[in-house]
């Protein structure tokens, strides 16, 4: 099959042909149909992650299941799913207390999933390898969807859209009434002003640099928003919420955000961190400040979702007009246009690009 490597740092993909293993215990092979570019491809293309090369890398992806390994329950071939990179044993710690997002068992993503011709291994880029034809995942990846949800709408809820919605609804717990500060109105934060709107905040605050995006802010269901830059910010905020925020959610990987935010949340309220940084950034706390307001930080990852449950959940919230998809892409692209895909993603008004297989 063909598949979009990354052989270098930093530079365009080349599609080459690669060799796809069959499924093995417990794992799926999907044809994918729709795969969507996140910034965590980006990062990983750029090297700002740990990674081995070459390397597909792509995890929102949607598509049908063509394989079943040994042992796969609840699956056929020719079911619609999403693939997400959320693998799961069932048996570890975290698995066993209901946080399969944390799941400790290791992957080795050098395992052989992927090969070029001559053998060498191509890393299984986040446990998913999505910017390829096909993928071969764990079973738990997956989610089944309904047959008439289009693919590349499919392919938005594998990551950006759980990640922002599940911080909010899983992570933080926002209550109806409850007043919520989103900082960065991209993909991620669209998605937990979404969330929030789903779970009945009362106020919900988008600050950012970009008009643009401040307007898509007000679509997805913010009922405020404030430019990043202005001054009295901070005034602005506590204007707004009466003292603070009850949640103030970071969904952009930006140090100088992180360091702004326990200062717009409320006493007693909570900064959850969304927003992915370089390794080794460093955001400053005061630890009194933070003690005696009683404020918590609260990492959330990849929007504490149960793949099984939340996907289905949110198609249903489309379904019901409640949660925007088909917003959230900025553009299509064909497979052989992948590169162009990536170098539009990096410019700060899209929100998401996705690739559309052509079969």
């Amino acid at each position: 099959m063909k598949a979009a490597l990354c052989r270098a740092f930093g530079e365009p993909l080349t599609i080459e042909e690669v060799v796809l293993r069959a499924p093995g215990p417990g794992e799926v092979q999907v044809a994918i149909e729709a795969v969507a570019i996140c910034h965590s491809d980006l990062g990983y293309i750029d090297g700002i992650w740990a990674s081995q090369l070459p390397a597909v890398y792509g995890h929102e992806a949607a598509g049908r299941i063509i394989a079943l390994g040994e042992g796969v329950r609840g699956l056929a071939p020719g079911d619609a799913v999403v693939v997400s990179m959320i693998r799961s044993c069932g048996q570890c710690r975290a698995c066993r207390g209901g946080k399969p997002f944390l799941c400790a068992a290791p992957y080795d993503r050098g395992n052989g999933v992927l090969q070029l011709p001559d053998g060498t291994t191509v890393e299984h880029g986040l446990a998913t390898g999505g910017f390829a034809e096909e993928c071969v995942v764990h079973a738990s990846q997956v989610a089944k969807v309904p047959d008439d949800l289009p693919m590349e709408l499919g392919a938005l809820l594998a990551c950006g859209v759980i990640t922002g919605t599940g911080a909010v609804i899983n992570t933080a717990g926002v209550r109806a009434g409850e007043s919520v500060v989103v900082i960065g109105a991209g993909g991620v934060g669209l998605n937990a002003i979404q969330g929030a709107r789903l779970a009945g905040a009362g106020r919900i605050i988008a600050i950012d640099l970009a008009e643009e995006k401040l307007a898509a802010a007000t679509e997805f269901g913010a009922t405020d928003v404030l430019k990043a830059d202005m001054k009295g910010l901070r005034r602005a905020v506590m204007g707004l919420t009466e003292g603070g925020a009850d949640h103030v959610f970071v969904a952009v990987g930006a140090i100088a955000a992180y360091n702004q935010a326990p200062a717009l949340a409320c006493k007693g309220g909570q900064v959850v961190m969304v927003g992915m940084p370089p390794s080794g950034a460093r955001m400053e706390v005061e630890p009194v400040i933070v003690a005696a307001t009683a404020q918590r930080l609260t990492g959330s990852f990849m929007g504490a979702t149960v793949v099984q449950r939340d996907i289905p959940y949110l198609v249903e919230m489309w379904r019901q007009g409640r949660l925007k998809l088909e917003e959230l892409i900025t553009a299509r692209y064909r497979f052989d246009e992948i590169n162009q895909a990536i170098a539009d993603a990096r410019q700060g008004h899209v929100l998401r690009n996705v690739i559309v297989m052509q079969r």
